[in-house]
C-alpha cells in the first residue's frame, strides 16, 4: 500500500511540476472531462466540453490535411527526381542511334512507363506504308504528314495542347503494334522541332488505365517536352 501511496505522489509532484504531461495526452484529458461529466451531473451541460471535442474534431482534420499535403509533396518530388533522371540519360546520348535506344528502356523504365514512342511525320510515308516503317526496336515510327493532328483530336475540332493525358483509344495500334491491346492510357507530348519541319509526337504508353487521366497535372512533362524538343534539334542539325 506505501508503494502505491508513493508512486501517486511521484505521479502527483511530476504533473505539478510538468502540467503538459497531461494537456498533451488526449486519452487522458478525455477521461479527466468524462470524470467531470459524470459528477456535474446529466442536467449541466459543460461548454469546456463541448468545446475541447470541436477542438478535437478541428485538430483530426487539420491532422488529415498534413498527411495529404506531406504525401502530395512527396509524390511531386519523385515524379521530379524521375524526370531530372531520365533527362540525364538522354543528354548523355552523343549519338542519335543511341538516343533512341536509351528512350525505349532506360527511360521507359525510369518514367515507368510500358511503351516509348518517337513519331516523325515524313512526306515519303504513306498512310498504308507508315505503320509499317518502324525500327530501332520500335521506338522510331514515320508516319505520313496529317497523322499526328489525327491522332492527337481523334479527327475532331479541338484546341491541341503540348501535353495530352487520357486513356488509349481508336487508332492506337498504328503507335503501339501489337501491344495496344494491352495500352491502357497514353502521355502525348507534341513536340515543335523548328521552323520548316513537319509536327513530331513523343507517346508513353501504360499497361494502368489510371496512370495518365486528363485530371493531372502536366508541369513536369512539359519540362521534359522541352528539354527533348531540344535534344532533337541538336540531332537534327
Amino acid at each position: 500500500m506505501g508503494e502505491r501511496a508513493d508512486a501517486l505522489e511521484d505521479w502527483r509532484e511530476r504533473v505539478l511540476q510538468d502540467p503538459d504531461i497531461i494537456l498533451d495526452d488526449r486519452d487522458v484529458m478525455r477521461a479527466l472531462i468524462t470524470a467531470n461529466d459524470r459528477q456535474m451531473g446529466g442536467n449541466i451541460v459543460d461548454m469546456r466540453g463541448i468545446a475541447m471535442e470541436r477542438l478535437e474534431n478541428r485538430l483530426d482534420r487539420l491532422e488529415d490535411t498534413h498527411r495529404s499535403v506531406i504525401a502530395a509533396a512527396y509524390e511531386n518530388l519523385a515524379g521530379t527526381n524521375q524526370i531530372h533522371r531520365a533527362i540525364l540519360k538522354l543528354l548523355d546520348q552523343a549519338e542519335f542511334e543511341d538516343f533512341l535506344k536509351v528512350l525505349g528502356t532506360d527511360v521507359a523504365a525510369i518514367l515507368r512507363v510500358d511503351r516509348i514512342r518517337l513519331v516523325l511525320e515524313s512526306p515519303e510515308a504513306t498512310e498504308t506504308s507508315a505503320p509499317k516503317v518502324q525500327k530501332l526496336e520500335d521506338v522510331l515510327t514515320v508516319v505520313a504528314p496529317g497523322f499526328v493532328d489525327d491522332y492527337l483530336t481523334a479527327g475532331r475540332n479541338m484546341p491541341q495542347r503540348p501535353v495530352t493525358l487520357r486513356q488509349v483509344g481508336t487508332g492506337a495500334a498504328s503507335i503501339y503494334g501489337e501491344a495496344a491491346d494491352w495500352i491502357a492510357s497514353e502521355a502525348l507530348l507534341r513536340l515543335d522541332l523548328g521552323l520548316g519541319r513537319l509536327p513530331a509526337l513523343l507517346v508513353m504508353g501504360s499497361e494502368d488505365p489510371h496512370q495518365f487521366r486528363p485530371s493531372q497535372g502536366t508541369d513536369l512533362l512539359n519540362f521534359f517536352t522541352g528539354v527533348f524538343e531540344r535534344s532533337m534539334k541538336r540531332f537534327l542539325g
